[in-house]
């Protein structure tokens, strides 16, 4: 029988079967949510008060007070000195594990595991728990701050870079390695052209976020904008955290910008 033949009452997107696999599988999220709820200690008075404590904090930031203005800026050129710097090192950086945790360019499996083992701690660490770190091992600072964005960073781009090497059209490599080419020559004129355009726009995309987890370093004391929200926090007042919350929207906002006019023009 033919969809046409069949009743419009008599078709159905899934069998009766699906229909109840499905609907298990929706009671078994929904009792999952319910049991994650129920182990979490939620004081729901003050959930239900949100919004009246948000409005009366929101009214004490209001209007921002701009007498620390110089002060902001200068040390919103430093966390942008923080994710720029980092950025650059961790790129440096992410290349050769990139190298080694691609399947088609790694010298042996050993070498294959060690390059995967180096993204995967990489990227299973937070920054801010890089930045308490490295707080412990080089005190308060910028430098802190730097190599926390850096370790964090390198597992980032070293998988991106990774699986773009191993996407590359093996043809050049076949044909240089044919000439009797040196591994040199191979990368640099088979593997190296091919994965410039996701080496540019990885790049950029890991400088644009690295800006935005630079604002929350100094929370922790690896420098950047964060220690004057934190001492503004810190001594309830609130109009200079306003301000300092306002720049840092103005420093995503202009970074958004900066990624987009760099994409443009290099990639």
């Amino acid at each position: 029988m033919t969809l046409a033949e069949m009743g419009r009452d008599d078709w159905a997107r899934f069998t009766l079967r699906q229909r109840m696999q499905r609907y298990a599988v929706f009671a078994a999220c929904a009792l999952a949510v319910a049991w994650a709820l129920g182990s979490i200690e939620i004081i729901w008075a003050w959930v239900w008060d949100a919004p009246v404590q948000m409005g009366d904090l929101f009214a004490r930031m209001y209007p921002p007070d701009p007498t620390n203005l110089g002060t902001i800026l200068r040390v919103l050129w430093e966390t942008v000195n923080i994710a720029t710097i980092a950025t650059a090192f961790a790129v440096i950086l992410a290349l050769p594990v990139a190298y080694l945790a691609a399947q088609n360019t790694t010298p042996n499996q050993a070498t294959l595991w060690l390059g995967r083992l180096i993204l995967v701690t990489s990227r299973s660490v937070n920054t801010i728990i890089w930045a308490l770190l490295f707080v412990a091992i080089f005190g308060p600072g910028i430098i802190a701050g730097i190599v926390a964005i850096m370790f964090r960073s390198i597992g980032f781009v070293g998988k991106l870079l990774g699986e773009a090497i191993e996407e590359i059209d093996k043809r050049p490599v076949e044909a240089l390695e044919a000439t009797g080419a040196s591994r040199f020559k191979v990368i640099a004129y088979a593997i190296v052209p091919q994965v410039m355009p996701t080496f540019w726009a990885v790049a950029i995309l890991r400088w644009d976020i690295n800006l935005r987890e630079s604002t929350v370093l100094g929370l922790v004391g690896a420098g950047g904008i964060g220690i004057i929200l934190q001492g503004a926090i810190d001594t309830f007042n609130w109009r200079e955290a306003a301000m300092v919350l306002l720049a840092i929207l103005a420093l995503v906002i202009l970074g958004e910008i900066v990624s987009a006019w760099l994409r443009r023009r290099i990639i």
